[in-house]
């Protein structure tokens, strides 16, 4: 009798009761145990099913080679010769199991860069439309823009047109004398107000926003201006050659003005619905909105300088902007026209690159950073230098007028200078930084405070002789644009890692 599993005589064996198969004790019990059936039938099998039989025991006989020493050491030898087969075996089936696997890991690189690589040029040639059509309608805009300016020139008896550069008309001057006039009575009779930031409420300031604007690759903020006349909306301009309207308020992103070609050096609102920009692409750009606050266009591309346009700078009234460039230039546009009226060249000027341009809060002066290391102070009517400042030891980095009308501050890499335009006087230098450059200054609209951008950001006080009242050091990178919120309660502040960061008083 044989085991119905394994086919040799069984030397415990049992037998099924439901089929009358005969097996091994210990194979069958593990095999009910592990599936509960009778691995013959395969019907439902127990182990009460199952009854032993009692058989004689037999003692097996030994084989012919095994009943002599020389006999067992040719099973062995075979045996051996066996096991050295199947390891050669073994080893040749892991070798190719190892090659198979090293190609397909090979392919599925290749086929993984290949794909990378698509991607790749798929998102560069949407890009690329997308620059085109951008370009396009900047282009088509600018075209337009020029033959509305070339008509007007080509008329100027009967439609009032000017020629560009020929001058600033006797009644611009008039209306800037009018405007000049009315703020500077204004500013005599204004009171601080009530909500005016302490200095206690300054020293209180905390980070709390900040805003990735710009890309990281060529990140960094190299401006800011707040819409006059829409609070919590700013614009920025980056050293990716994009602009930034942002809403630090909602902390929402309105839209990107993209049309320049180098990194943005400047940037000023003129209204709600126009913006200008100047960049290193030799050229500055009017931007306007088409009535949808995330929707703007170029209006116009002005090509009046040679080199990198540093700067713009609008004047108090919002009809008028001055641009800055390298060129040893700045001119001066009428923004209803978007004409350029007067260009103070080499010729007229000091010959020397500027580095900054800005208006005076009351717009019949005109202020410019140079390379020289000078700042030249400009009369806007006869468009002629007046005076010059001097004492900064290197490039002027930016330029700040108080609202009180009488003090500037000016910034270069060793320092921060203040003048008295009533003297034209230097009363106070600061140096701020041990470890970095001066970068940007920015007085608040009271005038009451000045803040100072470089690896950190410091605030001084005028009533306190400009003493240090805060440190705000959340800045990563260098501090290159600084802008006041409403009653100084509120810093923005843009830095050179591509963020946009807002300190503002807690609320009490």
């Amino acid at each position: 009798m044989f085991c119905s599993i394994s086919g040799t005589v069984p030397e415990q064996a049992i037998v099924s009761v439901k089929s009358g198969h005969l097996f091994e004790k210990s194979l069958i019990e593990k095999y009910v145990r592990e599936t509960g059936k009778c691995p013959v039938t395969g019907e439902a099998l127990s182990s009460e099913d199952l009854l032993p039989v009692k058989v004689n025991k037999t003692v097996k006989p030994r084989t012919a080679p095994a009943t002599s020493i020389p006999g067992l050491l040719s099973l062995f030898h075979d045996e051996w010769d066996a096991t050295m087969l199947e390891l050669h075996n073994t080893r040749t089936q892991l070798h190719q199991t190892r090659q198979e696997l090293s190609h397909a890991l090979y392919q599925h690189d290749a086929a993984t860069r290949v794909i990378a690589r698509l991607l790749k040029e798929r998102d560069e040639a949407r890009a690329a439309l997308a620059d085109m059509k951008q370009q396009y309608a900047a282009d088509l805009a600018a075209a337009q823009a020029e033959a509305a300016r070339a008509a007007v020139e080509a008329k100027p008896e009967l439609e009032g047109g000017r020629k560009a550069k020929g001058g600033i008309p006797e009644d611009i001057i008039a209306d800037m004398v009018e405007i000049n006039a009315t703020l500077s009575k204004g500013r005599k009779k204004r009171p601080l107000p009530d909500t005016l930031a302490t200095p206690e409420d300054l020293a209180s300031l905390t980070l709390s926003g900040s805003n990735p604007l710009h890309k990281t690759t060529a990140g960094g903020v190299a401006a800011i201006d707040v819409n006059p006349q829409q609070q919590g909306m700013v614009v920025t301009a980056g050293l990716d050659a994009t602009l930034q309207l942002f809403d630090y308020l909602q902390a929402r992103l309105l839209g990107s003005l993209e049309g320049h070609t180098k990194r943005c050096t400047g940037v000023a609102f003129l209204n709600s619905e126009l913006v200008v920009s100047s960049s290193a692409d030799k050229t500055a750009r009017v931007w306007r909105n088409s009535g949808d606050a995330t929707v703007w266009q170029c209006a116009s591309v002005l090509r009046d300088h040679t080199a990198e346009v540093v700067g713009v700078t609008a004047h108090p009234s919002k009809r008028y902007f001055v641009t800055g460039s390298t060129d040893a230039s700045w001119a001066f546009y009428d923004v209803e026209t978007t004409t350029c009226l007067r260009q103070i060249g080499v010729d007229e000027g000091p010959g020397e690159p500027y580095t900054y341009v800005q208006f005076h809060p009351d717009g019949l002066i005109l202020g410019t950073g140079t390379e020289a290391k000078a700042i030249r102070i400009w009369e806007v009517r006869q468009q002629k230098a007046v005076a010059a400042c001097e004492g900064h030891a290197g490039p002027i980095r930016c330029l700040a007028f108080s609202e009180n009308g009488y003090h500037l501050a000016s910034a270069s890499d060793d320092c921060v200078k203040l003048w008295d335009l009533r003297k034209l006087a230097n009363f106070k230098t600061i140096e701020p930084f041990q470890d970095g450059p001066c970068a940007s200054v920015a007085f608040d609209h009271s005038g009451q405070y000045l803040a100072v951008g470089g690896p950190v950001v410091k605030i001084f006080g005028q009533k306190q002789q400009w003493s240090e009242l805060k440190t705000l050091t959340e800045i990563p990178k260098r501090a290159a644009a600084l802008r006041w919120g409403p009653d100084a309660r509120s810093l923005l502040v843009g830095a050179a890692d591509h963020n946009l960061r807002v300190f503002g008083v807690p609320a009490a």
